[in-house]
């Protein structure tokens, strides 16, 4: 009997979408092994050189100028993309997908970026029969996630889930399962062995995300991480800088992070170890981030969010009673102060509640299990002569 083939649409605007997608992947591969995943960052398959000038060019526009990128954001917020701009983003980046879905075969799309969204449901348009779902990894739900073509959104919360019925979606093609997070955040790990696997002490942890973009500029760096390094003697912190390495090494470089109680790390895949020692995060309110660290139980406190989903993040957090935004230097001092003198009573009676609060919807990996079951074999477009991509 042929497996069920579900291919996974991505993007490299950032690490959230793509994380959403493999985490997706593995759940729906342990849920059922009667399926087959594939995961591509769409733009970066197709063009692997022009991709990365892209997505730096991005990155560094949000990071220099985010209230130009909260401006766009705000104006485009309750549009779907123009058919002219859906146009060219076809012939530049994605004229080769249909090649791609006819050798795959896929029995469903997901995607979790508007852009391949954007692609397959033009596709759609023009006769391809896949069902086509989309993830959105956001507390917000923007205009350009909206296509009529689309068979079902998967939403993190009802309050998503509203906003898209007031954007035209059908109420029927919206379904609240949470954002996916991978199976291991779900894991509860000997916090003993995660000590000695990374060198930590049994003490107050604190830590902080957000350097893989570089996010920690001299200012914020000035205002943030020296002056949270000035707490080293009592509060252990583990500063993730991600595939930044030259911004990691400019920190060891500085005297007051070449501390015993302070681990300045790069890529790592056991962020969710770490958490499982961590009494409190520090980061930006990115969508996966911070579902990860409310699937771990950990308070946070946001610095820097981008004017856009990110500010709508921290709105959803701080409703939750899941977070904190960082107004003043004192905010810093009032955590680390309760850290200090409740430790560990107090953390542990904040991941109860953050688990006792956490609403119970159904898996993403689930849903789309469930329309698989459900639905009869799709037909496919004919076959091409494009190299065949294996699926994993």
């Amino acid at each position: 009997m042929r497996k069920k083939r579900i291919l996974l649409l991505s993007e490299g605007f950032g690490k959230g979408h793509t994380q959403a997608a493999y985490a997706l992947s593995v759940g729906i591969r342990q849920s059922s092994t009667e399926v087959i995943t594939r995961v591509i960052e769409l733009g970066a398959f197709l063009h692997p050189t022009l991709a990365p000038l892209v997505f730096s060019a991005y990155r560094r526009t949000v990071i220099s100028q985010p209230k130009l990128y909260g401006m766009l954001y705000r104006h485009q917020y309750k549009k779907s993309l123009n058919r002219v701009a859906g146009l060219a983003l076809h012939r530049i980046f994605y004229s080769q997908t249909k090649a791609i879905i006819e050798q795959l075969k896929p029995d469903i799309i997901v995607c979790t970026h508007p852009f391949p969204n954007i692609i397959v449901s033009r596709l759609k348009r023009s006769g391809l029969s896949v069902p086509l779902f989309t993830v959105i990894t956001d507390y917000d739900a923007h205009g350009t996630w909206v296509d009529s073509e689309v068979n079902k959104y998967l939403v993190s919360t009802d309050e998503v889930r509203k906003k898209l019925l007031l954007l035209g979606v059908p109420e029927s093609n919206v379904e609240v399962t949470g954002i996916p997070v991978h199976p291991k955040f779900r894991l509860i790990h000997s916090k003993e062995q995660i000590l000695q696997e990374f060198s930590l002490k049994e003490m107050p942890t604190v830590m902080i995300m957000g350097g893989g973009w570089g996010v920690f500029n001299k200012d914020e760096k000035s205002q943030l991480l020296d002056y949270v390094a000035g707490w080293r003697d009592s509060i252990q912190l583990i500063i993730c800088m991600g595939t930044n390495e030259k911004a990691r090494q400019q920190l060891l470089e500085e005297q007051a992070f070449r501390h015993p109680n302070i681990h300045v790390i790069g890529y790592t895949k056991d962020i969710n170890k770490l958490m499982d020692v961590s009494d409190l995060l520090i980061t930006k309110p990115g969508g996966m981030t911070c579902t990860e660290a409310v699937a771990k139980g950990i308070p946070m406190l946001f610095y820097s969010a981008i004017p856009g989903q990110e500010e709508t993040n921290c709105q959803y957090f701080e409703e939750q009673g899941f977070g904190q935004m960082i107004t003043s230097l004192d905010k810093i001092d009032h955590w680390f102060h309760l850290l200090l003198e409740q430790y560990p009573a107090l953390m542990q009676r904040r991941a109860d509640a953050i688990h006792s609060q956490q609403e119970e919807t159904q898996d993403c990996s689930q849903a789309i299990l469930d329309y698989l079951n459900l639905s009869e074999n799709s037909s496919y477009l004919k076959s091409s002569k494009a190299p065949l991509i294996q699926m994993y």
